[in-house]
């Protein structure tokens, strides 16, 4: 993972990722939808979760996304606190 990457609406802590996501998904990838979380894009989720992801974002709460790569749906998790964000396959969660 890099040490550094541009915040888009708020900072995502402490970065992690599973060994699944790791092995399934290039870093490249990873980054492009890390931004895109970054940046409030939260990806292929319902529109009550995106409210709940947008109401999160100005009151407090965990963020969600999620997207696909190669066939494989994975999730990324911004925790209440922003204290870390972790990058995981949907069959890890």
């Amino acid at each position: 993972m890099p040490k550094s990457i541009s915040y888009g609406h708020f900072a995502p802590g402490r970065l992690l990722m599973t060994a699944g996501v790791a092995a399934a998904i290039s870093e490249s990838q990873i980054l492009n939808v890390l931004r895109r979380h970054l940046s409030c894009d939260w990806g292929e989720v319902s529109k009550g979760d995106k409210a709940l992801n947008d109401q999160a974002l100005k009151h407090g709460g965990r963020l969600v996304s999620a997207y696909r790569s190669n066939g494989r749906k994975f999730l990324i998790i911004t925790e209440e606190d922003r204290s870390a964000t972790t990058i995981m396959l949907a069959e890890d969660y």
